[in-house]
């Protein structure tokens, strides 16, 4: 199946959105992005990996994190005019021009990284956030995470709690929050391939309609 759209996917810890996306784009013969963007990002800065995996999903917006961070200038791989800035905040312009330059470059499935804020101008972009109730998410994390079954579900709230401070820094908008998406779904409920087909079909209605209205209105 021939499909010209970009797919965001935020997720829940545990819920399996990175598994969907990896499955979407195996489908959909597309490429798929998740943590293959901190190689990209770093290597088209010419920075470290290990920067930009220290600051993978996180905010500066913590007293503690900008005490021991401060503000690093990044030399020649800094946003120009910009050095002074947070070192995070510099590394999030950085991987989210990479972000754009995949997108540019045709249909993709780009995990978690604030992408569709990133991408919110484009009209062929698709965004979703996978979720799923806790007993199926403390289920996977011990299982595919290898997390301690007493402490499964802390992580999960961590790893949310993460996740949501980064997007809701990073943009206007509320991570995990339904009109933030085009479509929202239980991976426990659907499973994984229940879930990836109903992303394909959505996106056959979307391109018909949604798709062509943004087309049009930007």
């Amino acid at each position: 199946m021939k499909t010209t759209t970009v797919f965001t996917i935020g997720r829940q810890f545990g819920s399996g959105g990175r598994s969907v996306g990896r499955r979407l784009a195996e489908k959909l013969e597309i490429p798929f992005y998740d943590r293959e963007l901190i190689a990209l990002a770093a290597k088209e800065s010419g920075l470290s990996e290990t920067l930009f995996e220290n600051a993978d999903e996180k905010a500066t917006s913590s007293l503690f994190y900008s005490m021991v961070m401060g503000t690093y200038p990044l030399g020649g791989g800094a946003i120009a005019g910009r050095s002074e800035m947070p070192l995070n905040d510099q590394l999030f312009l950085i991987q989210s021009k990479t972000i754009h330059a995949l997108a540019e470059k045709g249909s993709c499935v780009i995990v978690g990284r604030c992408a569709d804020y990133v991408l919110r101008d484009l009209p062929n972009v698709l965004n979703i956030f996978i979720h799923a109730r806790m007993p199926e998410r403390i289920k996977r994390a011990i299982e595919n995470y290898g997390e301690d079954e007493k402490k499964a579900e802390s992580v999960c709230i961590k790893k949310d709690k993460q996740r949501a401070n980064f997007y809701n820094y990073y943009s206007d908008r509320k991570w995990d929050q339904s009109e933030t998406y085009d479509l929202t779904l239980d991976s426990g409920v659907l499973g994984l391939e229940g879930s990836v087909d109903l992303i394909i079909a959505y996106d056959e209605m979307f391109r018909k309609t949604e798709g062509k209205k943004r087309m049009v209105s930007t």
